[in-house]
C-alpha cells in the first residue's frame, strides 16, 4: 500500500514539471496536444510485427525530454508502474502466434514473440509521449486546449475532475486498509467478505466527500467551465514547430529509417 500511495501522489510532481519556463513550456498547448495526436497516430498505425521501424520515435521523445527538461529516469518509473497492463495485453500473442519470424543463430523467433515486444515499444512510446505532454503543459492547461479543439466540456471537466481528485479516493483508500490492519491480529481479517465491507466503506466516504466537494465548488461559483491563468495565443513560433513536427513524424512513419541505415552500412562494409 506503501508504494501505491508514493506513486500515486509522485504524479503531482508533473504540475511542478509544467510550472518550468522552457521553448517547450512556452509553446501554445494546442500545438502540443496535436503534435502529441499525430505522434501516436503514427505510432500505432504500423503493423504489429513493426520494431525497428519505431525506434526514431524515441529519439524524438529523448529530444523533446531534454528541452523540455524532463527527468528520464521520472518517465521511466512512470512506464514501470503501469507496464503489467501491456504486459497482459500481448502476454498470449506467444502462444497463439507460433510462425517463425525471424531466427539468431540458432533460436529461432516466432511472430508472437514479435508482435509482443512491438506492443510493449508501443505502449512506451504513447504513454511517454502523453506524460511529456502533461508534465509540459500542466493537466489544466491540457484539458482547455481540447475543449478549444472541440472537445465536449463536459468531458473535459470530468477528466480533470478525476486527475484532480484522485489522490482523495486514494488517500481514503489508505486510511481504510491502515486501520484494518491496526486492528487486526497477525494479518488475519483479510477475507473476501472483509474485503467487500471495506469497499461498501470506501464508497460510502467517497460519496460523502463528493457531495461536500460538490457544494463548496458551488458556493464558489464554478458554472462548469476550465478557467486557467494563462491566455493561449498561437504565433508563427508554434505553427512552425508544429509543421515540423508533423512532417519529422511522417517522414518517420514512411520511411524506414533504421532499415535504410543497414542496408547503405551493408553495402559500405561489402
Amino acid at each position: 500500500m506503501a508504494k501505491i500511495e508514493s506513486a500515486f501522489f509522485d504524479l503531482s510532481y508533473l504540475d511542478a514539471l509544467a510550472r518550468r519556463n522552457t521553448c517547450i513550456h512556452r509553446l501554445d498547448p494546442r500545438i502540443k496536444v496535436i503534435a502529441t495526436a499525430v505522434f501516436v497516430i503514427c505510432v500505432v498505425s504500423f503493423h504489429k510485427y513493426a520494431i525497428s521501424a519505431m525506434l526514431p520515435f524515441a529519439l524524438v521523445l529523448v529530444l523533446v525530454m531534454g528541452l523540455a527538461e524532463v527527468p528520464a529516469s521520472y518517465v521511466a518509473r512512470k512506464l514501470l508502474i503501469v507496464s503489467p497492463f501491456a504486459v497482459m495485453v500481448g502476454i498470449f500473442n506467444p502462444l497463439l502466434d507460433h510462425q517463425p519470424l525471424m531466427q539468431l543463430g540458432p533460436i529461432v523467433i516466432s511472430g508472437g514473440w514479435i508482435s509482443f515486444f512491438s506492443i510493449l515499444l508501443r505502449f512506451s512510446l504513447t504513454v511517454s509521449a502523453v506524460l511529456l505532454l502533461i508534465a509540459s503543459t500542466g493537466f489544466n492547461a491540457v484539458c482547455m486546449a481540447m475543449v478549444k479543439l472541440g472537445m465536449p466540456r463536459i468531458f473535459a471537466v470530468q477528466l480533470l475532475m478525476l486527475y484532480r481528485y484522485i489522490f482523495v479516493l486514494v488517500d481514503e483508500g489508505i486510511r481504510i486498509h491502515q486501520a484494518r490492519a491496526l486492528r487486526s491480529f497477525q494479518k488475519r481479517g483479510l477475507s473476501m467478505k472483509t474485503f467487500s465491507h471495506l469497499v461498501g466503506q470506501l464508497l460510502l466516504r467517497t460519496l460523502d466527500r463528493a457531495q461536500r466537494i460538490h457544494l463548496a465548488m458551488l458556493c464558489r461559483g464554478f458554472d462548469g467551465t476550465i478557467r486557467i491563468q494563462r491566455v493561449f495565443t498561437i504565433t508563427k513560433g508554434d505553427l512552425f514547430f508544429l509543421a515540423n513536427c508533423c512532417t519529422v513524424l511522417f517522414l518517420l512513419r514512411y520511411f524506414d529509417l533504421p532499415l535504410y541505415i543497414g542496408r547503405l552500412l551493408t553495402r559500405l562494409l561489402s
